[in-house]
């Protein structure tokens, strides 16, 4: 069964089309990674989800309920996590639940109930009577996900869930996720810069474009890139690559911090062949600072299928999302 069904999605901005015929499918309970550079459409398309936009043509299926022609039902059916806090600072943690709660129409007992479970689930139980601007940026995180699942959503959206918060507090984070999944059932679709957090999903999306380029399990993703990484710091990536070219008809490429870059399928038997190639006295000997091995990650999947690496998303997109933010709790 799915939770969300996707078909031949495009919207327009203009002349510019910012989704182009996207489909995908998102089984109930699944946690779904929705991955993609900057302007490829990844905001985009899950603001037509949300329904914050309207498609152009193309269909999509929240929850059973028409993005397009059951907007209501579908707001009604999902929450949302957006990586910008959104709490009132000067109210309490129970407090910024309560009016949550009231939007959504959940009655005294019901609220209670509800609201005490998930402060437990997110060990804020303690602290509920507080105010959140004394709320730590990993409580305040554990906040939202209470006030999201509040109103007992079928799919969550998280948009960056752990963004900014330090690498115990995430690991943290992602064990709530994750047991709420196993306890409840509710489906997750995500967005994360992340890669290790990536690995969480059982499976990824990657668009580029306006267009799905990659969809499958991480391990499957990260087959098809297939051979070893080897990382080579030299003084000459340019002379190395048109040697390595030429000696073994092998492709380089040069990444973010100016490392060559090899990807090939016997990394331990090509190296010592590489540095003879490089060192070489009669060519003209290539310094080499330091060579590494490994095996492809999601990070090399996403440089391969976009040719970009994965970077932080700019102020006019986190604009975006603000405004579209704003829109939906208006409705």
């Amino acid at each position: 069964m799915y939770s969300i069904k996707v078909e031949q999605l495009v919207r327009h901005f203009g002349k510019n089309v910012a989704v182009d015929d996207v489909s995908f499918n998102v089984d109930s309970g699944e946690i779904f990674g929705f991955l993609g550079p900057n302007g490829a459409g990844k905001t985009t398309t899950i603001n037509m989800l949300c329904t914050l936009l309207r498609p152009t043509s193309g269909s999509a299926i929240v929850n059973g309920y028409d993005v397009d022609k059951q907007q209501a039902l579908v707001r009604q059916s999902i929450g949302i996590i957006f990586q910008d806090a959104s709490l009132d600072d000067k109210l309490t943690g129970r407090e910024n639940l309560l009016f949550h709660g009231m939007l959504y129409g959940l009655s005294a007992d019901d609220f209670s109930n509800k609201s005490a479970k998930l402060l437990d689930m997110v060990e804020l139980t303690g602290r509920a009577e507080e105010v959140v601007q004394n709320y730590s940026g990993g409580m305040k995180r554990r906040l939202e996900i209470a006030r999201g699942l509040l109103h007992n959503p079928k799919v969550l959206f998280l948009d960056e869930p752990t963004l900014g918060l330090d690498p115990q507090t995430r690991r943290h984070i992602w064990d709530y996720l994750i047991t709420l999944r196993e306890r409840q059932g509710v489906t997750m679709f995500m967005t994360t810069h992340y890669m290790e957090e990536a690995e969480h999903c059982d499976r990824i999306a990657i668009i580029d474009h306006g267009k799905i380029v990659g969809l499958d399990t991480p391990e499957a993703l990260k087959a098809m890139v297939g051979d070893d990484i080897i990382i080579a710091t030299t003084d000459d990536n340019e002379q190395a690559s048109r040697r390595l070219h030429k000696s073994h008809g092998v492709d380089t490429r040069v990444g973010p911090e100016n490392e060559l870059i090899i990807e090939t399928e016997r990394g331990d038997q090509f190296i010592p062949e590489m540095m003879s190639v490089l060192t070489d006295q009669i060519q003209g000997t290539i310094s080499v600072k330091s060579v590494s091995l490994r095996r492809p990650t999601l990070e090399d999947v996403f440089v391969k299928l976009t040719g970009h690496a994965m970077r932080d998303q700019n102020a006019g997109d986190k604009e975006k999302v603000r405004s579209g933010m704003r829109r939906w709790r208006g409705r």
